[in-house]
């Protein structure tokens, strides 16, 4: 299966585990909650989707490597205990708690979640002292002699034997005891992913026209020559880096990320011809609706490949100011929550003689302390740390705007500070507008160049994977996008009637 269906199959698992009954006690007992075991090619997001699966389940991580252990630090170190048998006095070895145990208890310390995901990566290439331990771990759920606190569950990940020399293989015993997943790799699911992390315009671009090259592993006389998932995504954070930076970038630094020379030249090349189209075509001044003729007639004879990439372009720069959008109403959201907050405080009348400095501090406070704990649990994404970061910032600034003005009835202060929300209201709004004009721009674009063709198939159904626009066009609207999804899955789907009426007359079927 694929990284998706990997990712909803562990949250199914994880919610059954943790289904209690009506005395508190889980449902499928312990002893029966069997280990993930996900086994796939290195690269592919197996840790990635860990994180996503525990923040949307609400509960605990703890993460490692199984690599860097040693049996010491798994299991624990001996120690010599006294205990008495029948009457006499013996010298007993003990452990002390394994490192890895003790990890869970402080995360359970730390975050106030009593339920959690242990989760072992490279788990069948523990060196050959450990590997015993993990048998055990994945038999018994325990390091040693202390066993995984009751409701964290084990998921477990290893690369198969022809991808690492150093991997061990599980006797039957053991497999007959955990849940195991194949994961492969997949160009179309890992896409979604990717338009929501925001990965550079120009790689996805290249990987839609050449998907063949989006995961790769060989074996060659000079060794292996590999490109991951991981690597398409580190690739591009350090491409954009480097061009707020001015940094030039070639084969040679594409190369440390994409460790297959032949696919590291061709995006090097690819990245040359993205630049190129974005100074030819103007992408901004298509946006604002100012494109000149000469760009239509230039891109509706180009090859298919350099209209793809236009439309990469297009898409790209969409998708951040979607993004934008999308992170600013999120903070704006935030604030007005807030600010319903203070102002219930400030009308309350167990606070009247209580000082609204006071009152906004304490609100602030416990905004700070929440971020700290969300954080600590890992609980939000990037877009709600930098939301619930930005309410604290602002809410501090209002604090100190206020005070320089001197005001202390609370009915004044909220006024200014209801008057200063209102300027982020009018920029949210600024946000989406921009996005619903460029987004239109971009549509009477294509419109004039290519028609309903297929290349208006193409844009309308990266809008529909992008999580970005999906969100913004479900709540701003977007008649042109409507019009073209409706328009094109008719015809699609008028196609694929006529394609089983002409298979079933071949085959004789037809009953009409």
């Amino acid at each position: 299966m694929n990284i998706k269906q990997a990712k909803e199959e562990i949250k199914r698992a994880i919610e059954a585990y943790l289904i209690k009954n009506e005395f508190g006690e889980y449902l499928i007992p312990r002893v029966r909650q069997r280990p993930v075991l996900l086994m796939g090619a290195p690269g592919i997001g197996k840790t990635a989707i860990m994180e996503q699966v525990a923040r949307e389940c609400g509960v605990g991580l703890v993460s490692y490597s199984i690599t860097h252990h040693t049996r010491q630090s798994a299991i624990g170190l001996p120690f010599i205990s006294h205990k008495e048998y029948g009457g006499k006095e013996y010298a007993v070895t003990e452990y002390t708690m394994s490192e890895i145990i003790a990890s869970v208890y402080n995360k359970m310390e730390e975050t106030g979640l009593a339920e959690g995901i242990l989760f072992i990566d490279e788990i069948n290439c523990a060196s050959e002292t450990l590997a015993p331990a993990m048998l055990q771990f994945l038999q018994a759920k325990t390091f040693g002699a202390h066993s995984v606190p009751e409701g964290w569950l084990i998921v477990a990940a290893g690369n198969p034997p022809e991808y690492n020399k150093s991997v061990r293989e599980f006797d039957v015993v053991t497999l007959d005891r955990v849940k195991k997943i194949d994961v492969e790799p997949d160009f179309q699911v890992w896409k979604e992913y990717a338009y929501k992390h925001s990965v550079h315009g120009a790689i996805m671009s290249y990987l839609e026209i050449k998907k063949n090259n989006f995961y790769a592993m060989e074996t060659t006389v000079d060794g292996k020559r590999f490109v991951t998932a991981r690597g398409w995504e580190d690739l591009s954070t350090i491409l954009k880096v480097y061009e707020t930076m001015g940094i030039t970038i070639d084969a040679s630094m594409i190369a440390q990320y994409l460790q297959h020379h032949k696919i590291a030249r061709d995006f090097a090349n690819y990245l040359d011809l993205y630049n190129k189209y974005k100074t030819d075509y103007h992408v901004e001044d298509i946006l604002k609706g100012t494109f000149a003729p000469q760009a239509v007639t230039k891109l509706s004879t180009a090859s298919f490949d350099e209209k793809l990439s236009v439309l990469g372009l297009l898409l790209s720069r969409l998708s951040d100011d979607f993004k934008l959008a999308y992170e600013r109403d999120l903070f704006t959201t935030e604030l007005h929550q807030s600010l319903l907050q203070l102002k219930e405080r400030f009308q309350s009348p167990y606070c009247e003689e209580t000082p609204w400095e006071k009152l906004m501090e304490s609100l602030i406070e416990e905004k700070e302390n929440a971020l700290l704990q969300e954080q600590k649990a890992d609980l939000l994404d990037q877009s709600a740390k930098k939301s619930r970061r930005i309410t604290i910032e602002k809410l501090l600034g209002y604090e100190n705007q206020i005070k320089g003005l001197g005001l202390h009835d609370k009915d004044e202060v909220f006024q200014k500070i209801k008057t200063a929300f209102a300027n982020e209201v009018e920029l949210r709004q600024t946000l989406i507008d921009t996005s619903t004009n460029e987004l239109n721009n971009a549509f009477l674009f294509l419109e004039e160049t290519f028609g309903a063709g297929q290349e208006m198939v193409i844009f309308i159904t990266e809008l529909t994977t992008n999580f970005y626009s999906v969100k913004f066009i479900s709540e701003n609207g977007s008649e042109k996008y409507y019009q073209y999804n409706k328009e094109l899955l008719f015809d699609e789907k008028q196609k694929s009637i006529l394609k089983d009426i002409e298979s079933a007359k071949a085959e004789g079927t037809l009953l009409f």
